[in-house]
């Protein structure tokens, strides 16, 4: 897959639909590669030309110094956009992605068409957390956190029922460069955006999970009822809801920029 050099790193990247078709970005969560969409994309690349990329310090994507803050990776991916002449595309964010796509809609309104805010929340309930993970990421590397992060991300059902789901999911985990995972809790920890959701302007489509431990549904109702005209979903999965239903959100962003399209 290509690279692209944005700000001083070489972003690894995927794009998937027709090159006509409207442009929709997927950002990924903290401690993902790319790959947490693969059961996203194939219902939206028929009418999408999608983007996909690894953050800085995830994938393929090189770790520079941190910490990070939600703005550098919002620039990154806005960088990404405009270098691939992909112009205010819609964009569906889960988690830390959410995030990037909650910044770009309040500070850069004119480079996104609309808004998919996953599992995601305008600031994290226990951001101290991100400061414990980042003093275990140093001392004992991504092992440290994976199980606590997997029991977060999926539900005990989707862990019984799926356990080669979850063994790619830990993989993705543990293969994420410890420098760029620590630096990227910084950018959690840091993340408010709450007075601000007002400033959103573009459609806005907010989804939860409904047993999500790290933003339960409460964080999407408040970003639903904060950001004008916003439509709420919820969906019965954990954290990750790209993995643990990735048909049935892909079905949810689908029937939302559809609506879009006929306005």
């Amino acid at each position: 897959m290509p690279t692209a050099h944005v700000d001083g790193v070489f972003i690894h990247y995927r794009l998937d639909g027709p090159e006509s078709a409207p442009p929709l970005a997927l950002c990924n969560s903290l401690g993902a590669d790319l790959h947490m969409w693969d059961s996203v994309v194939p219902a939206l690349a028929a009418r999408y030309r999608v983007l996909r990329h690894d953050a800085r310090g995830h994938g393929e994507t090189a770790a520079t110094p941190g910490p990070y803050s939600v703005e550098l990776l919002a620039r990154d991916l806005r960088g990404l956009s405009e270098e691939l002449g992909l112009h205010r595309p819609h964009l569906c964010g889960l988690s830390l992605g959410g995030m990037v796509g909650l910044w770009l809609g309040v500070h850069a309104p004119g480079s996104i068409s609309s808004l998919v805010l996953c599992n995601t929340a305008a600031r994290m309930a226990r951001p101290e957390v991100f400061d414990q993970r980042i003093v275990a990421i140093r001392e004992g590397g991504l092992a440290a956190v994976v199980e606590p992060v997997l029991v977060a991300w999926f539900t005990p059902r989707f862990r019984a029922d799926h356990p080669a789901e979850v063994l790619r999911a830990r993989e993705m985990i543990l293969s994420t460069s410890p420098q760029g995972y620590a630096a990227a809790c910084a950018a959690v920890r840091d993340f408010d955006l709450r007075s601000m959701l007002a400033r959103v302007s573009a459609p806005t489509l907010v989804v939860s999970g409904s047993a999500d431990p790290a933003t339960p549904p409460a964080a999407g109702r408040f970003l639903a009822e904060g950001i004008a005209g916003a439509r709420y979903v919820e969906l019965p999965a954990a954290h990750l809801s790209a993995l643990e239903t990735g048909p049935e959100l892909a079905s949810s962003v689908a029937a939302f920029l559809a609506e879009l399209s006929t306005r």
